[in-house]
């Protein structure tokens, strides 16, 4: 087992392990009464485990003085929440950059395709290393804001009707839902992306107005039910993610007692492992259910290098002469995050 995977099997027996009130049963932290608002959107799910985990942390660690609400948008929508906590309206936020990607461009990286990210214990490696990149602190600071949790989404799949593709080619004029960097990916490719409203997603697959569709892996396709009008399922080909982190203001941070930063010091690692947790458990869930219905596709280590060469690097390319074009050095930065997933860069 490596050192990393050690860890995080450590780390998971502790969330296991601190189930109901245990955290209670650690050291109370004293200090003053605090009350934050957290915003997010959607219901409480499997990509929010982390900020439950938070938000049950803080309030037993510190015997109920440290309050948490978190509000699934009734704080705000989502594509407002990054100017909300700009302004102080919130002490904290979960946001995606993809949203609003001009907002923060050199954060955009996280959302380029087919990154050599496979899977949520690398994810989180990389993740950690971008948030206290000098570019990435200075660019959130601009909005008053430090980034503290990563949701850490799996990397996106396909679900798909009508003839599996087997290669590159075969995805050629595809109708496919996707979004943003993985949008621009599959049109690389040859594909025709189209972006299709998530709850609109299992309609379009059953009428045929597209015939794949990307989610997060495997919980969002359950969430949308594609399983139920898809043939296929590609099993390996990540896509992508998107860097959706959870934000602290930084004014609110400054004024915390040291005890209470260390407490959201300590309970990083172990949100960060209930997240990742729940993702597995609903593949656990999911993957029996989808073999049921779908046919499942894993490509070779050669189908995969072509995908990335022809829709996964000619993105990156455009992404670093448009962002050295507004004077942020794109390369550095691509460099950085493939450097943290472990792959040499081309020269």
């Amino acid at each position: 087992m490596s050192r990393l995977n050690a860890v995080a099997a450590v780390l998971a027996a502790s969330v296991v392990a601190w189930s109901g009130n245990a955290f209670a049963q650690a050291k109370i932290v004293d200090g003053p009464e605090v009350k934050w608002k957290l915003a997010a959107w959607g219901k409480p799910r499997a990509a929010t485990q982390n900020i439950e985990t938070l938000r049950k942390f803080m309030d037993e660690r510190t015997g109920g003085k440290f309050k948490i609400q978190i509000g699934y948008e009734s704080f705000g929508q989502p594509k407002e929440l990054l100017d909300l906590l700009k302004v102080g309206s919130l002490e904290m936020t979960n946001i995606c950059a993809s949203y609003h990607p001009e907002k923060l461009p050199v954060f955009s990286a996280l959302d380029l395709p087919f990154l050599p990210i496979q899977d949520t214990a690398v994810q989180e490696k990389v993740h950690m290393a971008f948030y206290k990149h000098p570019l990435v602190v200075k660019e959130f600071a601009s909005w008053n804001a430090m980034p503290y949790l990563s949701s850490l989404l799996p990397n996106n799949e396909f679900v798909g009707r009508g003839k599996s593709p087997k290669s590159v080619d075969d995805f050629k004029g595809m109708r496919v839902r996707a979004l943003a960097g993985i949008g621009a990916a599959m049109r690389k490719i040859g594909a025709i992306p189209t972006s299709v409203d998530a709850t609109e997603v299992y309609t379009s697959l059953e009428r045929g107005t597209v015939d794949a569709a990307a989610f997060p892996a495997t919980y969002a396709h359950q969430s949308y039910r594609t399983y139920e009008v898809g043939k296929w399922y590609t099993t390996n080909m990540a896509l992508g993610s998107v860097g959706c982190p959870t934000l602290i203001h930084v004014d609110r941070w400054a004024e915390l007692p040291p005890q209470y930063k260390a407490l959201f010091e300590e309970a990083r690692p172990l949100a960060h492992v209930a997240v990742r947790k729940a993702y597995t458990e609903a593949d656990e869930k999911n993957i029996p259910l989808f073999k049921k219905k779908l046919e499942f596709l894993t490509f070779s280590a050669d189908e995969l290098a072509a995908f990335r060469k022809a829709g996964g690097e000619p993105v990156w390319e455009e992404w670093v002469k448009m962002r050295e074009a507004q004077g942020i050095p794109g390369r550095e930065l691509l460099n950085f995050l493939l450097t943290q997933a472990g792959v040499t860069p081309k020269s």
